[in-house]
């Protein structure tokens, strides 16, 4: 770090910090919503579920002060006909998603398990114990 007149200088600006933490913090969401997707365990689920909605709050928060510091511009706004073809595609994604679950008889909500068409299952180990010089170096 260099020194003038005994002062310390940052070696980041403060809009630079704050850009970092920002992105920071998008990266946590989306990690924390992968998290909570993929589990299985509805405490787990939950957890990461409500870790997702406290990052999302520091992050608006952080948002809104570089926006008030002229850290941050927001984009422009959507036209409203933007909004309305992307929502009517939405639904009509969701309506076809419906269709095909409840075609599996998955329905609404359903954490029942699909059929696994084409699972595959790796080729087990010829010799069921093999030596140290005939060991897979795929199975531990």
């Amino acid at each position: 770090m260099f020194q003038q007149q005994g002062q310390a200088q940052p070696i980041l600006s403060d809009e630079d910090l704050a850009y970092t933490v920002l992105a920071d913090l998008k990266r946590v969401v989306r990690e924390y919503a992968t998290a909570a997707t993929e589990s299985n365990c509805q405490d787990i689920r939950q957890l990461f579920t409500n870790l997702m909605n406290s990052t999302l709050q520091m992050q608006g928060h952080l948002y809104k002060i570089m926006e008030q510091n002229n850290m941050y511009s927001a984009s422009s706004a959507a036209l409203r006909q933007e909004i309305d073809k992307q929502l009517k595609q939405n639904q009509q994604t969701s309506q076809k998603t419906q269709q095909f679950l409840q075609q599996l008889n998955l329905g609404y909500g359903g954490y029942r398990s699909a059929p696994v068409y084409g699972q595959y299952h790796p080729p087990q180990p010829s010799n069921p114990n093999p030596g140290p010089g005939n060991a897979n170096p795929y199975y531990m």
